[in-house]
């Protein structure tokens, strides 16, 4: 009984209602549902755009590119153009930034025992946001934009914690504090950068602000995947202990867990995998506040669960808004203004709903 009460005590927090008989089988078979709709959202997305394909074509333009024993000659040259060179890895981009994100977030709202928490909240966007500007009007002095806004990025992070580390701890309520300050010089950082910067320069630094998929690229893909799939099955994990991290810091000592030490490890791994995605695609919001509600609406509150299937909407998530964004119009819709007008409503809901348990 006591172990119960202490498994769902994030429940309570968290505003949301205990799931009855909602077995761990039952779990399991809902992640594989997930995977298998997450890939059938893929496979429709690269075959919808300005040029449709058929499905079964993109089938087997991904086999034959795949398969020991494929032909690529044998394909329509055009065909393999739109859907191997450009859609899918822009299609692969945007569901490793959403596992990033989506997984950034539950891990940030379980560490900081908050709801409306978001991968964001410690100044990696600003931070990542000035070092894109930087490199975007200094080009002649920086390797590339993305290495830019990544250092930027890791730097305004590392910023936070220095900040709001007191007498050998990091209190939650100082480091989300200390993160708002840092994000504000940033944003200030960011302002001056637009002031004097040219017409290029500045429209280059919005469109990055507004975060997109335009550039995907498959030299992206082999940089950012293989980091964001290995620090996702770490932070899985580590599951169990952020379960026990969501139940306060007393209790996890009670438990035998270094709240300080397992909170540095994942908030770490967390603000890796978000400066990765943000420096590569440029800001996109609310896809970490509200893929891990949607997950937990779906699974309960165990983040051994929550993690995976977060991730996974994520990924689904950011694909059906990349394909709104380049299709909606025959001008592209950065992504960020999407998932924006899309998530909006989304926290109003959560406010007006959960408000009064979340705030008590």
């Amino acid at each position: 009984m006591v172990e119960n009460m202490k498994r769902y005590s994030i429940l309570e927090r968290l505003g949301y209602e205990r799931i009855e008989g909602f077995s761990e089988e039952r779990k399991i078979i809902t992640l594989i549902s997930l995977f298998a709709l997450m890939i059938i959202t893929a496979t429709i997305s690269i075959s919808r755009g300005v040029y449709d394909i058929s499905v079964i074509d993109v089938y087997m333009i991904v086999l034959a590119h795949l398969s020991p024993y494929g032909d690529v000659s044998t394909i329509n040259h055009l065909h393999n153009t739109i859907v191997w060179d450009l859609r899918v890895p822009r299609i692969l981009l945007a569901i490793t930034v959403g596992i990033a994100l989506a997984t950034a977030g539950a891990i940030f709202q379980g560490c900081f025992r908050n709801p409306l928490v978001e991968p964001y909240i410690l100044g990696v966007s600003s931070g990542a946001a000035f070092g894109a500007s930087l490199g975007i009007v200094f080009y002649q002095f920086f390797l590339s934009v993305q290495v830019s806004a990544f250092i930027f990025g890791s730097v305004a992070v590392a910023l936070t914690y220095i900040l709001a580390r007191t007498r050998d701890e990091t209190p939650i309520v100082t480091l989300i504090l200390a993160g708002v300050i840092i994000g504000s010089v940033f944003s200030a950082l960011v302002s001056i950068m637009k002031y004097i910067s040219d017409d290029s320069a500045l429209r280059g630094i919005v469109f990055w602000l507004m975060g997109g998929f335009y550039f995907a690229s498959w030299k992206d893909v082999y940089l950012v995947t293989p980091i964001v799939v290995a620090s996702f099955l770490v932070l899985w994990f580590l599951g169990w202990k952020l379960n026990i991290l969501s139940m306060g810091d007393e209790e996890a000592r009670t438990l035998g867990v270094n709240p300080e030490k397992y909170k540095l490890i994942l908030v770490s791994i967390a603000t890796l995998i978000t400066s990765l995605a943000v420096s590569t695609v440029g800001i996109i919001a609310w896809v970490g506040l509200m893929m891990p509600h949607a997950a937990r609406l779906i699974l309960g509150p165990d983040n051994r669960f929550v993690i995976p299937a977060a991730a996974m909407l994520g990924g689904m998530y950011l694909i059906v808004c990349d394909t709104m964004a380049r299709t909606l119009t025959s001008a592209e819709i950065p992504v960020g203004i999407i998932t924006s007008i899309l998530g909006a409503p989304y926290l109003f809901y959560l406010l007006r709903t959960r408000g009064r348990a979340i705030f008590g």
